[in-house]
């Protein structure tokens, strides 16, 4: 339908132009002509000439009536001059008669063109009968309809050959109009979602001979199309872009070889696919995925390049986030163990061939936690923050600080020399730069924190380690520094890695212990200043199987540690109601006294776990005696002292172990249910030469009405300074050593018999 339109517009164009031309020619040549006629009184000629020419102006005036009847009346004009020459001139005028199929032809098509073609023809052979129009052909016989006959057979001849070629000109012409409506109909719908396409698109066209000395290969690039999208991301005006580069948006940060990689394929003709930091026209870099393509014409030279650039700029701050949540602290910023062991990897990779020692150090912040729990977690994010802030400042490029939980850092120092020596003595620099960085006081929301660091440290390449081993040699090497007081410096050594497996050792063998019942309870008295039993306190022990036993002090900061220590915690306080159950069933009701740790204390249902207990053995709750440490009272205070007045309102008493070694914090006393005191086995050694502390303990206990328990006493002298200042209770050695429960019995019935 475009096509017929199309042809039908060149047409009507083609007869508005023909009329001019006419008319233009029709006063040029038929009023001269008229005039010669008329000056051979030849009216019938000056009539014609003055009629067609007077017809084809009314046909070119009436510009409203429809085309096809124009055109007939145009037709109808060109015969009648034709039949009129015809009879008025001869057969020179059958020129005329030709014009009529022709025209047809060209203005109508290929059926009014053979119908004029007949018309012309017949009226060409039934004037040749008339003898002013007829032709005399030599060597024909001489008869008037065989002479008409052959003049309108070679009159159709070459009237049909042109009518004809013109016919089928315009037929193909035709055809070739409606592929080509129908392919710019195509281009312009491509265009158009060119254009719309949210991704933005670029063609350019290889120039014709190498690029200019310098310039690359993309100069011999020149952009000839851009659609709205690019305009909209890049901020530049089509009219701005064409005939520059394809590639003229990169700028300082994209990356140098991905863009080498590209303009690498464009030297081969290659396709090629990247992601590129572009820059628009403020000078704001925005990413874009791009895909380049190469055109070739039907000889294979390349002639066009298309590239298809979408923005990823959400995407790739996306990977980003990914990228940092996976290898970065949240907290701090630092790099993560993630990324610690990755670069630790690196470097013992690299090891052999750089030949220099490296070393890695293990950072933990003393007391962090007291901190944390007095203040709350804001004040001690802020504290890590801080913390990691100063490690950053003091490390080299080439470093790494890591954060890798918690209050704990992790340091890589990379290249420190060529030999052990130099290398220790480096980090050992570096290390106390930190420790003095981390002691410095911390401010937080207009308040000093102090905090300490301990650290420790070992130094890589080794022999078959991964970067697993090196990080749990310096959590060895830090465990030491904590050990030795902390706020210090510890180089991990080979004997530390055989301590830390036997307290794995132990760790486990415990685990088991615990599972089979292996372990056992014994009981040390506590008498009065006149030697009578007035209380006992149980006493954890792990018997081996060769009779020996595994002293307390070694297995219970390895269950306190390991988080053993609450199963432990709540075994001990079932087997002292059980033993305090036994004493009243043999007659000899004794209170009976039991650790309490802080974790196990701590536990959401430790006050009903007391309870069950005491109704598993209907044991009084009179009947016994939990001791708790001083660090406890501080740590979680009111929860603490809920916990303690719903346990003394059933009848428990609490007494504090080891008074004087923890906090001292002498202000809490008074609000607390206590019954005892017991003064730790260190003051009671320095007794009688140095009686400060316990005469201090004695006087405040007296004060608040508690009673006071000397734990070690070894010693007849020990034993008559306490009673000359009124101990209430005396426990140790002195008296009887932990014993079983039987045991226990027998010694009891042996005391009062």
């Amino acid at each position: 339908m475009a096509a017929s339109n199309d042809l039908a517009h060149w047409r009507g164009q083609v007869f508005k132009h023909l009329l001019q031309v006419v008319l233009l020619l029709g006063f040029v040549t038929a009023i001269p002509s008229a005039l010669l006629a008329a000056s051979e009184a030849i009216w019938s000629i000056v009539a014609l000439d003055l009629l067609a020419l007077g017809w084809v102006g009314v046909i070119w005036h009436l510009r409203a009536m429809p085309y096809r009847w124009r055109v007939w009346q145009f037709l109808i004009v060109a015969y009648l001059v034709g039949v009129g020459l015809l009879l008025k001139i001869g057969p020179v005028s059958q020129i005329y008669m030709m014009l009529m199929p022709v025209l047809a032809a060209l203005l109508l098509g290929m059926r009014p063109a053979l119908s004029t073609l007949a018309l012309t023809s017949l009226t060409i052979f039934f004037l040749g009968l008339h003898p002013d129009v007829a032709l005399h052909l030599p060597g024909t016989p001489d008869s008037p309809v065989l002479r008409a006959l052959i003049v309108a057979l070679n009159f159709l001849f070459i009237a049909a050959v042109l009518t004809l070629s013109c016919a089928f000109l315009l037929r193909h012409l035709e055809d070739s109009s409606q592929a080509l409506s129908q392919r710019n109909a195509e281009l312009r719908l491509t265009a158009t979602a060119l254009a719309r396409l949210n991704d933005m698109v670029m063609i350019a066209e290889v120039l014709d001979g190498p690029p200019g000395p310098g310039a690359g290969t993309v100069s011999a690039t020149r952009i000839i199309f851009v659609n709205d999208a690019f305009e909209r991301s890049s901020g530049y005006a089509r009219a701005e872009v064409l005939g520059r580069s394809l590639l003229f948006q990169q700028g300082p940060a994209t990356e140098a070889g991905e863009l080498a990689r590209v303009t690498a394929a464009m030297a081969c003709a290659q396709p090629a696919r990247a992601e590129l930091l572009n820059y628009n026209k403020a000078g704001k870099a925005y990413w874009v995925e791009a895909e380049l393509v190469p055109f070739t014409d039907t000889d294979g030279r390349q002639t066009h390049w298309v590239a298809v650039e979408r923005e990823i700029d959400e995407r790739k701050r996306s990977e980003e986030d990914i990228h940092r949540l996976a290898f970065y602290d949240v907290l701090t910023g630092l790099p993560n163990r993630r990324l610690l062991m990755d670069r630790i990897a690196h470097l013992l990779a690299a090891a052999p061939r750089d030949h220099k020692i490296s070393a890695l150090m293990f950072i933990d912040l003393d007391h962090f936690k007291h901190i944390n729990d007095a203040r709350g977690h804001a004040t001690g994010d802020a504290l890590l923050r801080l913390a990691g802030e100063r490690l950053a400042q003091l490390m080299r490029k080439a470093d790494t600080v890591a954060r890798i939980g918690g209050d704990e850092f992790v340091v890589l120092l990379a290249h420190l020399a060529d030999d052990l020596h130099g290398a220790a003595h480096a980090a050992a620099q570096v290390a106390e730069k930190i420790r003095t960085a981390i002691a410095r006081d911390f401010e937080i929301g207009g308040q000093s924190y102090h905090c300490s660091a301990s650290i420790g440290v070992t130094l890589l390449p080794k022999a078959q380690q991964q970067a697993h081993d090196l990080l749990r040699e310096a959590d060895i090497a830090m465990y030491r520094a904590k050990a030795e007081g902390r706020n210090g410096i510890a180089f991990f050594e080979a004997a530390m890695q055989a301590d830390v497996e036997r307290r794995l050792t132990l760790e486990r063998a415990l685990a088991r212990a615990l599972d089979a019942s292996q372990l056992c309870m014994h009981v040390q008295p506590q008498v009065d200043r006149d030697g009578r039993v007035t209380g006992a306190e149980m006493l954890m022990r792990w018997p081996q199987p060769d009779g020996s036993f595994i002293a307390p002090g070694i297995f219970i900061p390895i269950a306190e540690e390991s988080g053993l220590i609450v199963r432990l915690g709540h075994w001990a306080l079932r087997e002292a109601c059980r033993a305090a159950s036994l004493l009243a069933q043999a007659g000899r009701p004794v209170p009976l006294s039991v650790n309490v740790s802080p974790a196990q204390f701590r536990q959401p249902d430790f006050a009903s776990r007391v309870q069950a207990a005491l109704a598993e053995h209907g044991t009084p709750a009179g009947a016994l005696i939990l001791e708790l440490t001083e660090g406890l009272l501080i740590d979680q205070r009111d929860a603490s002292l809920a916990r303690m007045r719903e346990l003394a309102a059933l009848g428990i008493r609490f007494s504090i172990d080891d008074f004087g070694t923890g906090y001292s914090s002498l202000s809490y006393l008074t609000s607390m249910p206590l019954y005892e005191l017991k003064i730790d086995k260190r003051f009671i050694d320095d007794t009688p030469h140095d009686t400060a502390i316990v005469q201090a303990i004695l006087a405040m206990a007296r004060h608040l009405g508690l009673r006071v328990v000397a734990e070690g006493v070894e010693t007849q002298e020990q034993a008559d300074f306490l009673v000359a200042h009124d101990c209430d209770g005396l426990q140790g050695y002195l008296y009887a050593r932990p014993m079983p429960l039987a045991d226990f019995l027998a010694w009891l019935a042996r005391q009062q018999a």
